[in-house]
């Protein structure tokens, strides 16, 4: 990213704080809008760099850097979006949102492992949860942008109307269809203890090869999900019902004495990482409805692991040696 001296001002800026305060509420923003850390990154520093890229008396003129910052930052979300529809229809699988851990957990990409900027980091609350995140996958660019816009972050449809190309009347049916979608998807959840303990469950009858804990554990009609990329292996189809389920869990089980399975927070609610070696390779998030598991979500690609562990070293002996082998009756 650019630094406030090099875009030929010649002096410092003293809006520089306003302006940086905004940058992680446009991580907020992009990620929920883009369901991919990477992506929101890419239109956070884009969103930046076009605003550096203005003459100071063009930057005085605006009355709002902040709604500025978002509006460009928006637009860019729904360009993305736009183009990303187009690229998931060749990805290899099913293709899940980008799972992220408790702030505390962050750390780079990078070899060194410095902790993520504060400022990068995503707040996680029930707009980031795994089904949350999926069901606005399901969504139309516009729908989703004006809903979280809406609905998540309060802008008046007015604002989201500058931002989608719409009327404000036409923002507002938009977020109307959201919302219609996301309420008849989504059951009350579970508390987040009672969730905690399911998932404890169901970690330790996984481990022990418990058929009948785990099928007791699971919606008769769960369904289960990984998403590998084509970089490592992953079923390619979501696996539905519960003894489907379990069979795929049991024939990973076998090879359970080469992982770590961990209770771990992901997307700001229980769920369990696998580990090689110390370095994460699998993480599990669950959508749990009264005391059931109604689905299970496994992101295996490396590339959407960089907050959970150090890049490339995700890929360890379970991505290298298996490569894009993918199974119809593997979940890992």
């Amino acid at each position: 990213m650019t630094t406030p001296s090099e875009p030929g001002h010649g002096r410092p800026d003293p809006g520089l704080s306003a302006i940086m305060n905004e940058r992680r509420q446009l991580t907020n923003l992009a990620y929920r809008l883009l369901g991919s850390l990477a992506d929101a990154e890419d239109v956070v520093q884009e969103t930046y760099a076009r605003w550096y890229a203005m003459s100071r008396q063009q930057q005085d003129a605006i009355t709002s850097p902040g709604a500025w910052l978002t509006k460009v930052a928006g637009r860019l979300c729904l360009n993305v979006l736009s183009s990303a529809r187009a690229r998931r229809e060749t990805y290899v699988g099913e293709w899940i949102p980008e799972p992220l851990p408790e702030p505390r957990e962050w750390i780079t990409g990078r070899p060194d492992g410095i902790s993520v900027d504060p400022a990068d980091r995503v707040t996680l609350d029930e707009s980031v949860n795994m089904a949350f995140l999926v069901v606005l996958e399901s969504m139309t660019p516009a729908e989703r942008v004006a809903f979280i816009l809406h609905d998540v972050f309060r802008y008046p449809f007015a604002e989201v109307a500058e931002i989608v190309g719409r009327t404000p009347a036409a923002c507002r049916q938009l977020a109307s269809s959201a919302r219609r979608r996301i309420h008849a998807s989504r059951a009350p959840a579970a508390p987040a203890s009672q969730q905690a303990g399911i998932v404890r469950d169901f970690k330790q009858a996984w481990e022990a090869k418990d058929i009948n804990a785990l099928i007791g554990l699971l919606d008769p009609d769960a369904t289960a999900t990984a998403d590998g990329g084509g970089v490592v292996g992953a079923v390619l189809r979501p696996i539905e019902g519960a003894e489907q389920i379990v069979r795929s869990l049991l024939n990973l089980a076998g090879r359970l004495r080469n992982l770590t399975i961990l209770e771990r927070t992901v997307n700001g609610q229980p769920g369990l990482i696998a580990q090689h070696d110390g370095v994460t390779v699998s993480v599990y998030a669950f959508d749990i409805a009264g005391d059931r598991i109604k689905h299970i979500w496994a992101v295996r690609n490396p590339d959407k692991l960089r907050p959970w562990t150090g890049g490339a070293a995700a890929l360890g002996d379970s991505g290298t040696a298996r490569g894009a082998r993918a199974t119809e009756d593997d979940l890992s």
